[in-house]
């Protein structure tokens, strides 16, 4: 790699690339060979040995301490640069506005989501001097508008002489950003290109052997039986000062059997909140859940698993394993009242324990790893020694494997090769056809387009626009996933044009309600719904015509932003158990009855993530107070005793 430059490292998951940078970094030492920095050969044996050399590294999975501060967890074993107090805080401020970082150093690590976890990694390298930096899966996380942000500091970085090992699946951001790219196979060097002189499918055929994927679904399976149909939905949380604010704004949305419904939002706008609600992790303070017909607004997350719910969760390493344990561990977590994990019931007798069927749970893990194409030496091997793509597979197939009618897939191909990419696109569809509902939450915008029958725009928690997959542009859609843009994103948005592809007949609008619903039954007497009024005739403010709010949401011709009735604040605070992804977040508040709006900006709470039990917070039936465990379940998840639910 030559100084001052973007250097990509391409490869299918388990080809070696994290096992490299493990090694440019000091983490994993090598059995032969030789690094040389700067023409003189060195021997790295541990980060700090690395950290010396001048090079940083941002890990696909995030190693900060979620109780610690952005400021203590820059300064953690950096205490001699610049102290731990008003010079670090300077040097930081520095730092993120120079790189347009948007880092608050007193934020807590656990309020904060993926994107700007990311970005507290990046600050971390440039604060102890990185002159190279190791960026893995940089963009995994990040809207189209925040990629070309992040490519901009990149040159401005590698025009300053900082050299940047660029490590992505998503092979057009490789080939317009790279200055040279190296494609390794099964851990050995097969090219090194420069990207004039290749295109995406010439790197895919050489990582994988096969052809890009195309997420597109053609046909349209979507039936009119709906499956999951939320209505009304809020959940508040209390901020550390005090306030009370909604972190989910009157949720309303219907997915039929057959549809796959992608909400697509930048990191911290309540994707993970909705989650945790459908799961059942955070008791709403409002609104109700049905689920083929029964109401499940307070059924505990196992019931809700048993009842045919699958989650492939956001983070796998804090909520979808345990990695200290073996893959057929895993492979029971999550379902352990479920076959081929369970015997059923000891003796028979109802509500004794279940009685675990280790064989069975082993011989299913052994089909999972052949089907799914995990790369493992054995079934007996931890899952924190595969490969973040080949752990992402694991956790699809076992969610796969128990036909569930209603699929919640966050970020279901996030860090995975195209290979494999394919396959679980693959799986989708062809659950799908059979009836599969799916929320798909994405921050590919190319996936969301193209496996969505619907889409939808969610912002400061609300749902503030709706696009038709057949049409929209991954730009406009970033556009209103940043709160640029909101209401219909189609260029016809005439009722009597044509539907969007997958939209259900005899005028549905996107949020799957029909037409004549009648408003909830808590709904104002004034309040006027997006089925009474044209579109052009909707105010986007959130208030009706005659001064009184709606908080319909957004439809075909609804509000753009469904204002809140009650003036509650959507700006990305936590709820009781679980954090805001985006951290801290200034937002407008619901506009009042009388039409009045408030604005206010708050940290999010610091309550456990979305992992499988419940936050300590949340109350209500059917919820666990258990408590949360990083590895993604409680003990109560993985036992008979509990309703927490795993992962």
């Amino acid at each position: 790699m030559d100084r001052g430059t973007v250097h990509a490292l391409v490869g299918e998951n388990g080809a070696g690339k994290s096992t490299l940078m493990k090694i440019l970094y000091g983490m994993q030492r090598p059995d032969e060979g030789t690094i040389r920095i700067d023409g003189q050969q060195v021997a790295l044996h541990s980060p700090a040995d690395a950290i010396a050399r001048g090079i940083g590294m941002v890990h696909q999975h995030f190693m900060l301490a979620d109780n610690l501060t952005v400021l203590e967890n820059t300064v953690l074993g950096a205490e001699r640069l610049h102290g731990i107090g008003g010079r670090a805080r300077r040097r930081i401020a520095e730092l993120s506005d120079a790189y347009g970082l948007g880092i608050r150093a007193d934020a807590l690590v656990e309020d904060l989501g993926v994107a700007d976890r990311q970005r507290v990694e990046i600050l971390k390298a440039l604060y102890r001097g990185a002159r190279t930096l190791i960026l893995d899966e940089p963009t995994a996380v990040l809207v189209p508008q925040e990629v070309d942000a992040l490519f901009d500091n990149l040159r401005e970085l590698k025009s300053e002489g900082l050299t940047v090992v660029f490590i992505s699946h998503k092979l057009g951001e490789v080939l317009s950003v790279a200055d040279a790219i190296t494609v390794i196979r099964r851990g050995t060097t097969v090219a090194s290109l420069l990207p004039h002189e290749t295109s995406p499918r010439e790197l895919a055929e050489l990582m994988v052997g096969s052809e890009l994927p195309s997420a597109e679904t053609r046909e349209s399976t979507v039936t009119e039986e709906p499956m999951l149909r939320v209505t009304g939905l809020r959940l508040s949380a209390t901020d550390p000062d005090g306030a009370v604010r909604d972190v989910l704004d009157g949720i309303s949305f219907t997915i039929h059997k057959g549809e796959v419904l992608g909400i697509a939002g930048v990191e911290g706008n309540g994707q993970a909140e909705l989650v945790e609600a459908v799961m059942g992790m955070s008791a709403p303070s409002g609104g109700t859940l049905t689920l083929d017909g029964e109401d499940i607004t307070h059924t505990p997350t196992r019931r809700r698993r048993e009842a045919g719910i699958g989650h492939i969760p956001e983070d796998r390493h804090r909520h979808g394993l345990l990695l200290d344990a073996p893959l057929w561990e895993n492979r029971i977590l999550g379902h352990v009242t479920e076959r081929p994990n369970t015997k059923g019931r000891f003796l028979g007798v109802r509500g004794a324990p279940e009685l675990l069927d280790l064989g069975g749970a082993r011989r299913d893990a052994d089909r999972v790893v052949a089907e799914y194409d995990v790369r493992t030496p054995g079934i007996e091997v931890t899952a924190a020694s595969l490969s973040g793509g080949n752990q992402q597979k694991f956790i699809v197939g076992r969610e796969m494997s128990h036909h569930p009618k209603l699929l919640i897939a966050a970020h279901p191909t996030r860090g995975v090769d195209v290979g494999a990419q394919a396959q679980i696109w693959d799986q989708i569809r062809a659950a799908r056809r059979e009836g599969l509902a799916v929320l798909l939450i994405s921050a590919d915008l190319d996936e969301l387009i193209g496996l969505s029958d619907t889409l939808r725009v969610m912002y400061r928690g609300r749902l503030v626009a709706d696009a038709d997959p057949a049409t929209v542009t991954p730009e406009e859609l970033g556009s209103a996933m940043t709160g640029a843009a909101d209401g219909h994103l189609a260029a016809d948005p005439s009722p009597h044009g044509t539907p969007p592809h997958g939209t259900p007949p005899h005028g549905t609008p996107p949020d799957g309600d029909p037409a004549d619903d009648d408003p909830p039954d808590d709904a104002p007497s004034d309040q006027v719904t997006v089925e009474d009024v044209p579109l052009d005739e909707v105010p986007l403010d959130g208030t009706s015509s005659d001064g009184g709010s709606s908080d319909a949401g957004p439809s075909d011709g609804g509000p753009a932003n469904g204002a809140s009735s009650d003036g509650g604040p959507a700006n990305g605070a936590s709820s009781d158990g679980g954090p805001s992804d985006g951290g801290a977040g200034s937002g407008t508040a619901g506009a009042r009855e009388q039409g009045s709006g408030a604005s206010g900006s708050g940290t999010s709470g610091s309550g456990a993530s979305d992992s499988g039990a419940s936050g300590s917070g949340a109350s209500g039936p059917g919820t666990s107070d258990s408590g949360t465990s990083d590895s993604g379940a409680s003990d109560s998840g993985a036992s008979d005793s509990g309703d927490g639910g795993a992962a």
